[in-house]
């Protein structure tokens, strides 16, 4: 019988092999969630573009990411979760188990937009979040953060 040692960095993170319903149905979670908060942030930019007189759509693609990147980080930083992942009761946690401030939630953002970006790290990010133990993408592991369940039934 061979024992698994914790990761010394997630120690104060709930085991995924002793509290597994942490990370439970994470990935799918965090898929319905994007959906909801791209549906939010469509609405948002259709919203903000009126107040542009429409000019905002001559450069649609930049205002609707510039909209994104704010919801995302303005969101992380004050719940340290999406609406969307609000409405799936999933939100994100630092290694030392705190929720995400500022900074935390900027990177994330950041590295959120890289990996959209650049789609083979987008793929990575998928394939990590489906195999590791703790469903970390490829930002969360850079990061060292961790989206997990919320609401325990």
């Amino acid at each position: 019988m061979t024992e698994t040692i914790a990761h010394p960095m997630y120690a104060a993170l709930p085991d995924p092999e002793t509290h597994s319903e942490f990370y439970e149905d994470v990935p799918s979670k965090r898929l319905i969630a994007w959906f909801v908060d791209f549906l939010f942030i469509a609405l948002l930019t259709a919203f903000l573009s009126i107040f542009t007189l429409f000019t905002a759509l001559f450069i649609l693609p930049l205002f609707y990411a510039a909209i994104s990147f704010v919801y995302r980080w303005v969101s992380l930083s004050r719940r340290s979760a999406t609406p969307g992942m609000r409405l799936m009761a999933i939100e994100f946690r630092r290694a030392d188990g705190e929720h995400f401030d500022g900074g935390t939630a900027f990177m994330h953002t950041a590295g959120y937009f890289v990996s959209v970006a650049v789609f083979p790290l987008q793929l990575i990010s998928i394939g990590a979040m489906l195999m590791t133990e703790r469903r970390q993408g490829l930002t969360d592991m850079v990061l060292g953060t961790v989206a997990m369940n919320t609401r325990i039934d």
